[in-house]
Formats: C-alpha cells, sequence, structure tokens
C-alpha cells in the first residue's frame, strides 16, 4: 500500500486528474496565489497552537487538541465536501495507528465558521475504497480526463489541462 496523504486524499474529491498530476511530482501549487493565501491564514490563525504535526511521515494534520480533538483550518467552503473527507481521513489513519480521535473540526477563520465532523463505519468502509481507487490513479500511465467544472477556472494546473 501506498503512503496516502491527506493532500491526496483532498485531491481525490477536488480532481482525480490534478491528483495524478500532484502524485507525479508536476507541482504547480508553488505558484499558486490560492495556496500561500492559505498557507499564511494557517500560520496566523491560532498562533499559540502546536501546529502542522506530521505524523508516520504521511499526513500533516493542521492541529490536534489534548490528542482527542483533530482541526484542519481552510480559507473557504468552496470545496468543503473534500475537505470533510480530508478530516475523515486524518481521524481513519490516526485511528489505524491507536489515537482515538474523538472528533474533527473544520476551521474557516475568515467566515469565523466552524464545522464539526465526525468518522462513522459506514465513512471507514468508503475510505477504504477510496484508498484503492487512488493507489489506481497512482499507477496510470496518463492522467484521467479533465472534469471540465467551474473550479478547473483557478486551479493551478489550468494550463496543464486547457492550454
Amino acid at each position: 500500500m501506498s503512503k496516502i496523504t491527506g493532500t491526496m486524499f483532498y485531491y481525490y474529491f477536488v480532481c482525480k486528474r490534478k491528483l495524478w498530476f500532484f502524485t507525479n511530482q508536476i507541482a504547480m501549487e508553488q505558484d499558486s496565489e490560492d495556496v500561500l493565501l492559505g498557507k499564511l491564514l494557517d500560520e496566523h490563525s491560532f498562533s499559540r497552537e502546536n501546529k502542522q504535526i506530521l505524523i508516520d511521515d504521511t499526513v500533516k494534520v493542521d492541529m490536534i487538541k489534548n490528542w482527542k480533538v483533530l482541526h484542519e483550518i481552510k480559507k473557504s467552503k468552496s470545496i468543503e465536501e473534500a475537505s470533510i473527507w480530508q478530516v475523515k481521513y486524518y481521524i481513519y489513519f490516526l485511528k489505524q495507528r491507536g489515537i482515538h480521535i474523538e472528533k474533527g473540526i473544520l476551521d474557516y477563520p475568515l467566515l469565523k465558521q466552524r464545522k464539526e465532523v465526525n468518522l462513522s463505519e459506514e465513512d471507514v468502509m468508503h475510505i477504504e475504497s477510496i484508498i484503492k481507487e487512488i493507489e489506481d490513479i497512482l499507477i496510470m500511465d496518463k492522467p484521467p480526463q479533465i472534469i471540465n467544472k467551474k473550479i478547473c477556472m483557478s486551479c493551478a494546473y489550468f494550463e496543464y489541462c486547457y492550454i
């Protein structure tokens, strides 16, 4: 089994093509204004907390309070489903390593909102099937098809897909 990162899990829900580019070291995110804004937001939010916790050299969790509540900091709700599943994956990942997380929280500091995220047994089964799908994408010779969605216009990989 491959090391599936939180970013990979997130990209699975955003765009499988983006996931393929990312896992094949075709990196465009470092120049993305949205990514830079997200990093700044993450650095300046919850500044008194221990953040960016790397676990098993695979997932990097934004913050865990008392090893019970996992927090993921997001700039906006634009791709909330992907964010929710990323948090569920983190909870699953930690549970596989004997760390019981009571719940996850999606924090939206700019919106002054948060959303609670829980992991059900049904979610665990879904995550395990997604892991297999991600592993299949990782071994593809070429990227999956273009998804042609509104989000493509602001994607760091736009030029790879459309130009």
